[in-house]
């Protein structure tokens, strides 16, 4: 942005969501000075980075929720929040497909427009529009093409601000002793002290309620929870990861071959990162 001047001999500006200083003359400064930490000019540019800081972290939440839950968003959205730097850099380049409506495969957004649609680079590398009223953002889980498609986006050196085609994922094997291995398998890391693992957990965006760090899902048109026991009590004392477990809104455990696929992917997901924190026995 433009430098705004802040008295006689200073002016303001913002470099990578931090208020910087310069003299009038110029000469950049380490730092703003302290005389100027309550000039209503500086005020004002620290207020709209937090808002901005706050802004970016709505979208993020919001897109991120779409992937998750696998939902049907309106290509009119997408198309006006595009204009807005903070939507873009987490839309460009998600993988998208039409949810009904239109042939058009899975490929990488690369604009939108109300008048235009959604344009996208398939696999093949072909540039097409998507002109469905409704399109996806797929959780990585639900790619059949997921291995083609990182593939593709290295080549490209596609950097996604959402993370989408990178992200981890756990297949649910098809036997049921697997399945439950599975369950067990990012289980007895131990923490020194419970609040690392507290800390490791909020850290990464889950919630802790009580001795339990838990994962909000919905998917299939019901709230699922993925949960990993941590210990409780004082948080100086140590703790141990316990094994994932399901449930539904009620509190009601599900069986390993009840949970969805996205589902099973991020409680996974979750578990293992509590576990890469701790120590294995």
């Amino acid at each position: 942005m433009a430098w705004v001047p802040a008295g006689a001999d200073h002016e303001i500006s913002v470099d990578r969501g931090k208020v910087v200083a310069r003299t009038a003359q110029g000469q950049p400064l380490r730092s703003v000075p302290k005389a100027l930490k309550e000039h209503d000019a500086v005020v004002g540019l620290r207020q709209t980075t937090e808002w901005l800081r706050r802004h970016e972290q709505s979208c993020r939440a919001e897109v991120e929720r779409w992937m998750i839950r696998s939902l049907p968003v309106p290509t009119a959205v997408i198309a006006q929040v595009w204009a807005d730097e903070a939507w873009r850099a987490l839309l460009r380049d998600a993988v998208v497909v039409p949810v009904d409506g239109d042939a058009c495969p899975a490929g990488l957004l690369r604009d939108a427009g109300t008048a235009t649609g959604l344009g996208v680079v398939d696999l093949d590398g072909e540039s097409a529009r998507i002109t469905a009223e409704t399109v996806a953002i797929p959780h990585p889980v639900r790619l059949p093409d997921l291995d083609d498609l990182r593939e593709f986006a290295g080549d490209l050196g596609v950097e996604q601000g959402l993370l989408q085609l990178f992200r981890e994922v756990w297949h649910k094997p098809p036997e049921e002793e697997a399945q439950r291995a599975e369950l067990r398998r990012y289980s007895g890391a131990r923490f020194e002290q419970l609040r690392h693992a507290q800390s490791r957990a909020t850290s990464a965006g889950y919630q802790v309620q009580g001795g339990t760090v838990v994962c909000r899902l919905w998917e299939a048109g019901s709230p699922i929870v993925a949960s990993v026991w941590i210990g409780d009590g004082d948080p100086g004392v140590e703790g141990e990861t316990g094994e994932l477990t399901f449930s539904d809104a009620g509190g009601q455990s599900l069986a390993p071959a009840a949970v969805p696929a996205v589902a099973w992917s991020e409680g996974l997901r979750m578990a293992a990162t509590l576990h890469a924190a701790g120590v294995v026995k």
